[in-house]
């Protein structure tokens, strides 16, 4: 059996999923993602659930897809193949979506908090598109970074691989609330009563006018391509072994 990822709580209509494993980093890995996956559809097909909220257990939200089990796959076996579905149920959802970053979001955990409607996150937080110090492409995650995030922020940062701040996280537009470490709880509690405070219907007809259509599909193909590529397996490597991959100048 599977070990529990996820946590599920749900109360006065609220389905809370907090991502809790730790112990590496809460990272993307196959019982997580399909763990979250059950719990978003359950959640959706819930009458009683009005809001959504992602959260997370350790001091990291999310490290991005599980490079251990990247390693050595060919393209079609690669994790990024189930991720876009994951990331359009959020884009989707009828209810709204809100994510509480209390800590790092790397790569493919950007994409998730991206693809929800709000984002709080607190001081501490810290956010880094990783994807090309490892030889692989975020391309799937652009589909949702994109929209959200100021063209010339989003490109800047995609390609430099830089950690940023909260602060600079919400003036890209990628994060809505930066608050302080103390205030996140607070802050998501105030978010979620003025979303449930929205007509059911009216809110998804709300969100269905201004998500636009993802195409996934030739992305898909390019992040899975770079991930099982000789580039992105150096990466993958490299950064399991905390070294220098081959490319980076040395001396």
């Amino acid at each position: 059996m599977t070990d529990s990822v996820l946590h599920v709580e749900v109360s006065r209509g609220v389905a809370t999923l907090t991502l809790d494993s730790p112990a590496n980093r809460n990272a993307l890995s196959r019982a997580m993602r399909a763990q979250l996956r059950d719990a978003l559809a359950a959640a959706l097909a819930d009458d009683a659930v009005r809001v959504v909220v992602l959260d997370h257990t350790g001091r990291v939200f999310c490290s991005g897809m599980d490079l251990s089990e990247a390693a050595g796959g060919a393209a079609a076996d690669q994790g990024v193949n189930e991720f876009p579905d994951l990331l359009s149920t959020i884009w989707h959802s009828p209810k709204p979506v809100l994510a509480a970053v209390r800590g790092p979001a790397r790569a493919g955990g950007v994409g998730l908090l991206a693809a929800c409607d709000v984002v709080v996150a607190g001081a501490s937080a810290t956010f880094g598109f990783a994807e090309v110090r490892i030889g692989v492409v975020p391309a799937v995650i652009s589909a949702v970074c994109r929209p959200r995030m100021h063209a010339n922020a989003v490109h800047r940062l995609m390609l430099t691989g830089e950690v940023f701040d909260a602060a600079t996280a919400q003036a890209t537009g990628l994060v809505d609330l930066a608050v302080a470490d103390d205030d996140v709880s607070a802050t998501v509690e105030a978010q979620v009563t003025a979303l449930a405070a929205g007509a059911p219907a009216a809110l998804a007809e709300t969100k269905r006018l201004l998500r636009s259509e993802l195409d996934f599909a030739p992305l898909l193909e390019t992040s899975a391509r770079f991930f099982a590529s000789a580039e992105g397996q150096e990466g993958i490597a490299a950064f399991r072994e905390k070294r220098p991959a081959s490319w980076v100048p040395q001396g």
